[in-house]
C-alpha cells in the first residue's frame, strides 16, 4: 500500500500545537491595507486557533504532523 499524500497547501497554512491542536494565520492582510485600521491589522497579525469543528477535516488533510 502506497503513503498517504499530505495536502502540501494546508501544511503551509496549519501547524500543530502541543497539545495536539493546529494553529492557523487570519486572512486579509495582504493588500488594501490603507484603509484598515491600525488595531484591525495588528489584530490580524496574530494566530489562532483552528476552531474544533474544522479539526477533523486539517487532521485528514496532514496525516503525518
Amino acid at each position: 500500500m502506497s503513503k498517504m499524500k499530505t495536502n502540501r497547501g494546508a501544511a503551509k497554512r496549519f501547524s500543530k500545537t502541543g497539545k495536539g491542536g493546529y494553529k492557523r494565520s487570519q486572512s486579509h492582510l495582504n493588500h488594501i491595507l490603507t484603509k484598515k485600521k491600525s488595531k484591525r491589522k495588528r489584530h490580524l497579525g496574530s494566530t489562532e486557533q483552528v476552531a474544533h469543528c474544522d479539526v477533523k477535516s486539517v487532521r485528514r488533510m496532514l496525516p503525518y504532523s
